[in-house]
């Protein structure tokens, strides 16, 4: 108890009591601050409420726009897929090489199965229409054309958009022939076709394990994804 007492700390009160009547002094350039002082307490919590709102307005409206996406972008992805039906009589073109085969793709232009995806994905990617809309197999001028036309289209509309291409990743899905012996120079035509380093375009190729029209050899398709980046 002694010590308890020892710890007791007598607070002296001021002589006078503090007149609720003095008024307290605040810069007047503020409004908000103004209700404070000269209106009762109730409208405190209504001046407080809309000074919230609007600053909670003013957020979203900030925060809106810095989230609208800018038409020039960075960077942008497409996505491209083809596929041909094989048949004897036609040559098998890929990526621009032909590959020696019993049967080729049937189309209006050279039926380059993975030039078209990789035209595809470039068109996408730059939010454009589709290969079938911009060379129609309609069009008589395009009968039998080399698909490397179609490619120099889309790298010419790439560079006129302010874009390069930053990386490529191509898939071949075909039961026959094999690819493996003529990969590379698929590969190196492809960037040449592109203007790109070799470092930056990825071939892949696998078969579809002896299921429906791609495994049975009568067809073959290619999907294709691209990254551009803004020059």
């Amino acid at each position: 108890m002694a010590m308890a007492s020892s710890l007791f700390i007598s607070t002296p009160f001021p002589s006078k009591p503090i007149s609720k009547q003095i008024p307290f002094s605040f810069p007047s350039s503020n409004p908000l601050i103004r209700s404070f002082t000269h209106k009762p307490s109730r409208n405190l919590v209504v001046s407080s409420s809309a000074a919230a709102t609007n600053a909670i307005e003013a957020e979203t409206q900030t925060s809106n726009s810095a989230t609208t996406p800018a038409k020039s972008l960075s960077f942008r992805v497409g996505h491209g897929f083809d596929l041909h039906r094989l048949e004897p009589g036609y040559p098998l073109i890929i990526g621009g090489i032909n590959i020696p085969h019993d049967r080729g793709c049937e189309a209006h232009s050279d039926g380059d199965v993975l030039l078209h995806c990789v035209v595809d994905a470039i068109l996408g990617a730059l939010g454009l229409p589709d290969i079938g809309q911009i060379f129609p197999d309609t069009d008589p001028k395009w009968k039998g054309a080399p698909s490397s036309v179609f490619m120099e289209e889309a790298v010419r509309l790439m560079h006129e958009a302010g874009y390069e291409l930053g990386n490529l990743d191509a898939t071949l899905i075909l039961q026959r022939p094999k690819v493996s012996p003529h990969k590379e120079a698929i590969r190196a035509n492809l960037c040449k076709l592109l203007g790109a380093d070799p470092s930056v375009v990825n071939l892949k190729a696998k078969t579809h394990e002896k299921v429906d029209s791609l495994g049975e050899n009568r067809s073959i398709a290619a999907h294709t994804v691209v990254l551009l980046m803004k020059k």
